[in-house]
């Protein structure tokens, strides 16, 4: 047995150096679909530049022609990305499944139609994508791996999509709670080191490319409870009840079929698209650009204090998110969600005259409507935490990131996994009689 062992060590050495070149290959995709997500916002800005009427062309447009790609070239693209590496990580997956949800092309489609949806002015996040496009380049790693025993293709993808995370929000601890929180419940404990391992590499090379940086910067304001104490707890109210409130419509948009517009929507779904753009971009024209891209810049003026946002942000960029994952474009919701909670809390430090502590309350309403609608309050803190060095915060992070989380859980089941449903439903359609297979991987 020892003999056995000792034969087989130089193999899982050799499997443990595929997954962490894979980890590396994976950071240095994600780190490029973030550039090009980056150049992306640069260009439509520059098209908002030359004419504020523009956006009303130049959104449905390209509303239509990413969902004509998205149905015809890679339809396990739209969305998230999230929905579909939970999908794939089900056991009732049918064998052939995973090709439909989480795969080298897919994850190139989706870097691609991503790109032109935030090129398109679209209200959509990286982040979610990132994690799809992360699960899909490890994975194709994994058909070099000798030792399949030992390095399980579930644990894989897990590693994977969590590597997404933490490549793509810089933030290499929120990417391994995520893996636990979010996407599964466990590792497998003989490969949880490597693929531990894996998660922080990829966030290394993110880290080592881009900087050691904190995306919104850093709260300002050094946190005191007794002044952020009533405020936090409207913030966790107010999050949690609006969390709730955009996880029901993101749900019924897709699954309720009783609604005369998703029946429209499900059969004129490139009309669907552009009418969705073009409410986009009229209320981006309404709001002065308030209502485009991901709100990245809203959240980082947010909490440097700058105050020349408007007190109805928020709603727009609730309104102009939700329409646009209604789309069927691909594209996440991590970052807007982020704008959304900055907003809420902008308006509460008003509503309470908090002018001395906005950039805490703000990071709260950050943290909490992110645990609102993902109702994973765990990486939510911890992501906002890591993005703005917020740490003397972490207590009031947690806390209104849990508040807010359960008060969520009382008005809409979690987000994500019912919208793998949705994908696990799409998958068992597209391989009909085969779909009784299951996974027993």
């Amino acid at each position: 047995m020892n003999f056995r062992l000792q034969k087989l060590r130089p193999r899982l050495w050799m499997d443990r150096l595929i997954v962490w070149i894979g980890a590396i290959v994976t950071g240095f995709i994600v780190v490029g679909f973030v550039k090009c997500t980056d150049l992306a916002n640069h260009w439509f800005s520059a098209i908002q530049e030359k004419s504020l009427l523009l956006p009303l062309i130049v959104t449905p447009a390209g509303g239509m022609a990413i969902v004509w790609l998205t149905r015809h070239f890679a339809n396990g693209a739209s969305g998230s990305g999230i929905p579909q590496v939970i999908a794939a990580l089900r056991t009732d997956l049918p064998v052939e499944g995973k090709q439909h949800l989480v795969s080298l092309p897919l994850s190139f489609s989706k870097l691609l139609l991503c790109t032109l949806g935030m090129l398109s002015g679209f209200s959509i996040g990286r982040e979610g994508p990132s994690v799809q496009i992360a699960a899909g380049v490890l994975r194709s790693f994994h058909r070099f791996i000798g030792h399949k025993v030992a390095i399980h293709e579930h644990d894989i993808i897990l590693a994977g999509g969590a590597a997404g995370i933490a490549a793509a929000f810089n933030t290499p601890l929120a990417g391994i709670v995520f893996a636990f929180e979010e996407l599964s419940k466990r590792f497998e404990e003989r490969s949880s080191g490597v693929l531990i391992t894996a998660i922080v590499i990829a966030g290394l090379v993110a880290v080592s490319t881009m900087g050691n940086l904190n995306y919104f910067g850093r709260v300002e304001q050094a946190a005191v409870w007794s002044e952020l104490f009533w405020p936090g707890i409207i913030v966790a109210l107010a999050t949690g009840s609006a969390g709730g409130l955009f996880s029901y419509l993101l749900i019924h948009s897709f699954r309720n079929m009783d609604w005369p517009i998703n029946r429209w929507r499900h059969q004129h779904p490139l009309q669907f698209a552009g009418l969705c753009g073009l409410i986009v971009a009229v209320l981006g024209l309404l709001s002065g650009g308030a209502a485009f891209g991901s709100g990245y810049k809203a959240s980082q003026q947010l909490l440097a204090n700058q105050h020349d946002i408007s007190v109805f942000y928020f709603i727009v960029k609730f309104l102009s998110t939700w329409i646009s994952f209604w789309s069927g474009i691909p594209g996440g919701i991590f970052a807007p969600a982020l704008s959304v909670g900055a907003g809420m809390g902008y308006d509460v430090a008003l509503l309470t005259s908090s002018t001395g502590s906005v950039s805490a309350i703000v990071a709260l309403g950050m943290a909490g409507f992110l645990a609102a609608i993902t109702q994973a309050p765990i990486t939510s803190f911890i992501i906002v935490m890591e993005m703005t060095d917020g740490h003397s915060m972490v207590l009031s992070l947690m806390a209104t990131a849990l508040v807010a989380s359960m008060l969520s859980r009382i008005i809409s089941e979690p987000l994500y996994p019912a919208l793998a449903d949705l994908q696990i439903d799409r998958v068992q359609t597209l391989l009909g009689p085969r779909a009784h297979l299951a996974d027993r991987n």
